[in-house]
């Protein structure tokens, strides 16, 4: 990857001329909030809310994971996702279960039920990703992942450059 700027940033943005409206971060986040209504409103038939689908999904891909490392891996703090994981297990969909190696942790896995409805949000999200990209080619989505993907190695280099513990968003 090659710098186009010596220093940090290309000056796209000045400070004085910032408009919402023209602001990359605006920008994605306006996509991601219309993917996720989009997303909520096909789910919704199946009595499941963004904060209970996604960990749904996400542990679908995996066998079991912890509270603390699906927090982590969702960007969101362990007190939310223990309040949302209550939830799938008040509704049968998960399960917590204590390791035997280490009793302080506790291990998530999906029931077969879960595993039914963790079944249905690939589909969605396929569709409403699909509707988003639309009048894309095949060319321009690849582009679209190669610039987002090239906008987070930025952004992990200058959290690395600035020895911040963040996570790059």
């Amino acid at each position: 990857m090659t710098s186009r700027s010596s220093s940090p940033g290309a000056g796209f943005y000045q400070p004085c001329h910032l408009v919402p409206e023209e602001s990359v971060g605006y920008l994605m986040r306006r996509v991601m909030s219309s993917i996720r209504t989009q997303a909520d409103a096909q789910l919704a038939a199946h009595d499941l809310t963004y904060a209970q689908w996604l960990p749904l999904f996400k542990l679908s891909l995996h066998e079991s994971a912890t509270v603390a490392a699906l927090a982590r891996d969702l960007e969101t703090d362990p007190a939310s996702m223990t309040r949302s994981l209550d939830r799938v297990e008040a509704k049968g969909l998960v399960v917590r279960e204590r390791s035997t190696v280490d009793r302080r942790v506790v291990q998530l896995r999906l029931t077969p039920e879960g595993q039914r409805v963790a079944a249905l949000v690939p589909p969605v999200l396929a569709d409403v990703l699909n509707g988003h990209l639309s009048d894309f080619s095949h060319d321009e989505w690849q582009t679209l992942l190669g610039l987002l993907r090239r906008m987070l190695a930025n952004g992990e280099a200058l959290r690395q450059q600035r020895g911040t513990d963040a996570p790059a968003a």
